[in-house]
């Protein structure tokens, strides 16, 4: 060992062992500060399941390549950092010896081939990246982008780190090319030898860039264990253990969609008629309260900003970014951790828990954060901003958008059940929405006695659960289908091409009411809870004595297909649900049901998040339609954002009965995108979907130009357009 390999060993040797004391610690700091949240025991089970989901989302990319070149270029960036690891470790043999390499496999010519194009590839991704960075950055001409909020020199470090890294590796087998001390042939490692021709015959050269790149990796290694919170780094190994512990791993798409979790309380589901506000958690108040998955969700966000680049909210110029409100809550939490791990904290009723002497070694700007009201304004210090909570539509955009399974959508339902349930704060607006739930069934304060005034005028009898026992489907029908005007030619519709195709189905009529989901999404869990469990004995006696294969309901809205399909199993109530169009579309292929006059004037559809996104359901609208449309039919006209791109409508989330004060409205976005297709028809599966598209369209006067309608409708006209409702389903524009 010369001189120069002497000193590159110890410098070597000093620097890692600074590096990995650092990284430890910084581990055991953000392991307990994951361990402060609330117990999440259903995250353990299934364990085969998860690993192999785990396995597919990471090493198949499946998440990262719905958006292509980004994710193929991510793909190559992450296996080389896995791969490119053993090359970081020979390092350590290079820098004691110009000749020293990995034992073993260090001389296989394979090897050298497979860390070869790997790191040829991976220096190719991490320029594309990169440029992908600088061309979006947030200070470019043109405004905002999905870098917008994060901190962009941390994405700019990691990203240099790794090209200095890749570069380094080709200077090392460069320098052994020049010296005659390169194992491997030139087939096998033709860029290396490429740079071995440009280098000095200098021994020492190899020990000396190997320790570089020892350094440039601990220094890597070091700077994010001073920043814990830096989540474009520390994704890349927490993100297996995000992705394995997703609350829903057999899902086909992200986990966070579907179902909400229920309230729970120290891990437990909340039990309403035993609970005690003083005794158990209501929602989420502070940021301890979340789970630790919550916790660990904040910890993993590697601030990409896809899910921002999907909002709706975010999109129209609301003050709601998923990303950021995650960023908000990871700062909050790991800037609060010291004073929650001295043993600080309030209890249920508001008391500190903490002594006077467990919090006096604590500093000022600790303290100040511990006392940060999680949902407040500006000036009052909150985390979150009520505007920010109160824009989202729950439409899963986000989630479905995330590479490493953050549920966006779980953490601010949380919110908003402590908001609505212990402080009764939430828009004013939505206050006689809930009333209405709570006495009338249903959100528009309705009489219940009028939930079947859409059958009059039919031209056959809608039968009722009760008054006959032979019957295929329950029909449900939902407060839009029963009393708002244009959900009832929808209801209409789908009634009379199941009485067209011998379908024997029956409604509960008076004995329905509200499902629940604009409750339980605006954070009312008591009152879903109320309704559904109605609803769940209603219809478990309708189904009496059926398993569930024969339990079969079809409902017209995706928000009632969701709700009565994905929870109400957690009360209980076990059914199998299908979205009228799924049965239409079954109806059709069967040839049960026959399209004979094409749909013509072009048609685009409109994916409603509940039934798209949420419940995977794509294929079967459009079938519908592309029946309906004919082969001689201009054909179904596809948005630039559709399927799980497809964009909010606004309704969802109980948005539907909260005022839209900020910003561009959501629902003109969309109609001027569905207008932009020439179409002159816009399908929609969803009775919301078809409210605040009609409101869009009348509010840019475009009634004589394009036509929102649902798509039973679409195939009642071209089934029986004798029968079809002559007029247009746009309703006139508000004098």
């Amino acid at each position: 060992m010369g001189s120069v390999q002497i000193v590159t060993t110890i410098l070597a040797a000093a620097i890692t062992a600074v590096a990995v004391w650092l990284a430890v610690r910084a581990v055991l700091k953000m392991v307990a500060v994951i361990r402060l949240g609330q117990p999440a025991p259903e995250r353990f089970t299934d364990k085969g399941t998860r690993t192999k989901t785990m396995l597919v989302e990471t090493a198949g990319h499946t998440r990262m390549l719905k958006w292509g070149v980004v994710g193929a270029a991510h793909w190559f960036v992450m296996v080389g950092f896995i791969v490119l690891s053993l090359l970081v470790l020979e390092a350590y043999f290079e820098v004691v010896s110009p000749t020293g390499g990995l034992p073993l496999i260090g001389g296989l010519a394979v090897y050298g081939l497979v860390t070869e194009v790997i790191a040829v590839l991976g220096t190719v991704g991490i320029l594309v990246l990169i440029t992908i960075r600088v061309r979006h950055r947030p200070t470019r001409p043109g405004g905002r982008s999905r870098f917008t909020g994060s901190t962009m020199w941390q994405g700019y470090f990691v990203e240099a780190v790794v090209l200095a890294v890749l570069v380094m590796g080709f200077v090392i087998r460069g320098f052994k090319v020049a010296t005659d001390h390169f194992e491997y042939p030139v087939w096998a490692t033709p860029v290396s030898h490429a740079v071995g021709a440009l280098l000095p015959d200098w021994e020492a050269g190899v020990s000396i860039a190997a320790a570089i790149k020892i350094a440039i990796s601990m220094t890597w290694l070091i700077v994010i264990a001073l920043n814990v919170t830096m989540g474009v780094a520390w994704h890349r190994f927490l993100a297996f253990f995000n992705i394995f512990f997703k609350r829903e791993p057999a899902r086909p798409a992200g986990s966070g969609l579907g179902p909400l979790r229920p309230m729970t309380s120290q891990g437990k589901p909340l039990d309403f008629e035993e609970a005690d506000p003083e005794k158990d958690q209501f929602g989420v108040a502070q940021v301890e309260q979340f789970t630790w998955k919550g916790l660990l969700d904040f910890s993993t966000c590697t601030e990409c900003g896809r899910c921002q680049s999907q909002c709706p909210a975010w999109n129209t110029g609301k003050p709601l970014s998923p990303k950021l409100l995650v960023l908000s809550l990871r700062d909050h939490a790991y800037a609060k951790a010291p004073y929650l791990l001295a043993g600080g904290g309030k209890d249920l009723t508001g008391e500190e828990k903490a002594t006077q002497a467990q919090l006096a070694h604590l500093d000022v700007l600790t303290l100040a954060e511990a006392d940060k009201p999680l949902i407040g304004t500006a000036e009052e210090g909150g985390v979150i901003d009520p505007d920010v909570l109160w824009s989202c539509t729950t439409c899963g955009a986000c989630v479905e958008q995330c590479p490493v399974d953050i549920e966006h959508v779980d953490h601010i339902v949380d919110m908003r059940r402590y908001q609505v349930l212990i402080e009764s704060s939430f828009p004013s607006e939505a206050g006689v929405m809930l009333r209405n739930l709570e006495n009338k069934g249903n959100p528009w304060g309705a009489p219940q006695n009028t939930r079947e005034d859409w059958t009059k005028g039919l031209s056959f009898e809608v039968p009722r659960v009760g008054e006959v026992d032979d019957f295929e489907y329950l029909f449900w029908v939902g407060c839009a289908g029963a009393f708002e005007d244009r959900a009832k030619k929808t209801t209409r519709a789908v009634a009379t091409l199941l009485h067209e195709a011998g379908v024997k189905f029956a409604i509960l009529g008076e004995g329905e009411t509200c499902s629940g989901d604009p409750a339980r999404r605006i954070g009312n869990e008591f009152v879903f809870q109320m309704l559904a469990q109605q609803n769940v004995e209603t219809l478990n006696e309708a189904f009496e004595g059926r398993d569930k294969p024969s339990r079969k309901i079809v409902a017209t809205c995706p928000h009632c297909f969701n709700t009565l399909g994905n929870e109400y199993g957690q009360l209980g109530g076990e059914f199998e649900v299908v979205h009228h169009t799924q049965l239409l579309a079954h109806l059709v292929s069967t040839g049960r049901l026959t399209p004979v006059q094409p749909v013509d004037g072009g048609v685009t559809y409109h994916d409603p998040c509940y039934l798209g996104r949420h419940n995977r359901v794509f294929a079967a609208p459009r079938e519908v339609l592309g029946s309906a449309i004919g082969a001689g039919g201009d054909g179904l006209i596809e948005m630039p954002r559709n399927s799980e791109r497809s964009f909010c409508c606004g309704a969802g989330g109980a948005r539907m009965w909260m005022e839209e004060k900020i910003g561009k409205r959501i629902n003109v976005d969309r109609v001027e995108e569905a207008m932009s297709t020439g179409a002159r028809t816009v399908a929609v599966g969803c009775p919301f979907c078809s409210t605040m598209l009609n409101d869009g369209v009348n509010g840019k006067d475009a009634g004589e130009q394009v036509e929102v309608v649902d798509v039973a409708s679409v195939l009642l006209r071209s089934v029986r357009p004798d029968a079809a409702p002559g007029a247009r389903e746009t309703a006139p524009a508000a004098g």
